[in-house]
């Protein structure tokens, strides 16, 4: 027997998680393969990822639960005011996989605006002959809005700087620190970028924030990638407007729902679809994995969490 508090691991792709935690000594139980009726008095830690939300039932029915362990950064899924309300601890991995998902970023524009993913189906198909090369727009003198400029948006700004593209933002609040220029709203930001980047906090303020007026504001030359959430875009006017060549194109690593269905975007033009794997590489991975465990280990100990979600 252990005196290590049981965790219910919430989601199906965290289950990869299972060796560590059990390594470590943690009875584990996975929600994607039965729900926990006989481990219930047992359970005192919920492992869940941010993007996903809150079975409060579930919840309600774990007497003994006492913390809610996000392995993410983001936790706008997670109505944390409900979950402190009723005793319940919480902790993420603030600053872990930023600059991961700014290169993410970036990868997606390169991809769709140098048109790598056509290429590469041109060479594997044996479209490839000289009449048929495609020519790409350059990087340098592009426009580049960013949408939130947080510990992302500050990390992608100077990537693009180095491809000589030019960088403004805009987010509900001033920031005097940031040195790149602020528009005075998000359709004005819009309305300058060939290229809008979603790189902000999503929470109940802002769903749906980029909608079809912002959309068609980017115009039939833009871009649009999101690495935010899915649920910050209005994804239906998103999907009419590529295909009404209202918006030129878009780069999805999140969706509204994910997985996203495949046949939701098999007839969408002008696209590059990545599965949410913006912040998810072997390095931040690991440092995920290490916070979360030294955040299990607090809470074990009775000591203040590492990384708390703040009030």
């Amino acid at each position: 027997m252990t005196d290590k508090p049981a965790i219910l691991i919430m989601q199906r792709h965290l289950g990869r998680l299972t060796p560590f935690l059990e390594g470590a000594g943690y009875p584990v139980y996975r929600f994607h393969e039965h729900p926990p009726v006989e481990a219930a008095q047992a359970i005192r830690v919920m492992l869940v990822a941010g993007e996903f939300e809150l079975d409060k039932g579930l919840i309600e029915s774990l007497p003994n639960l006492k913390l809610i362990a996000c392995f993410t950064s983001g936790y706008d899924r997670i109505d944390v005011s409900w979950a402190k309300a009723r005793g319940l601890q919480i902790s993420h991995a603030p600053g872990v996989n930023h600059e991961e998902v700014a290169d993410m970023a970036l990868g997606l524009m390169l991809a769709v605006r140098r048109e790598i993913v056509a290429g590469d189906a041109q060479v594997r198909s044996g479209e490839w002959v000289q009449s048929a090369k495609t020519l790409t727009r350059a990087m340098r003198g592009q426009k580049v809005g960013i949408v939130g400029m947080g510990s992302i948006g500050q990390a992608l700004a100077p990537r693009c700087e180095a491809l000589g593209m030019e960088v403004a933002w805009w987010g509900p609040r001033e920031k005097p620190e940031i040195k790149w220029p602020r528009k005075a709203s998000l359709l004005e930001l819009a309305k300058w970028s060939d290229n809008l980047v979603i790189a902000c906090k999503v929470d109940e303020t802002n769903i749906g924030m980029i909608s079809k007026e912002v959309i068609e504001a980017v115009g039939g030359d833009g871009l649009l990638v999101n690495v935010s959430r899915g649920q910050v875009v209005d994804e239906d006017a998103l999907i009419e407007a590529l295909k009404a060549g209202r918006l030129g194109h878009a780069a999805l690593d999140v969706f509204v729902d994910e997985p996203t269905p495949p046949e939701r975007w098999a007839d969408v033009p002008n696209t590059v679809l990545t599965p949410h794997t913006g912040g998810a590489t072997t390095d931040s991975v690991q440092r995920m994995v290490m916070l979360l465990l030294q955040n299990l280990a607090a809470f074990e100990a009775g000591r203040a969490l590492v990384t708390p979600v703040p009030d």
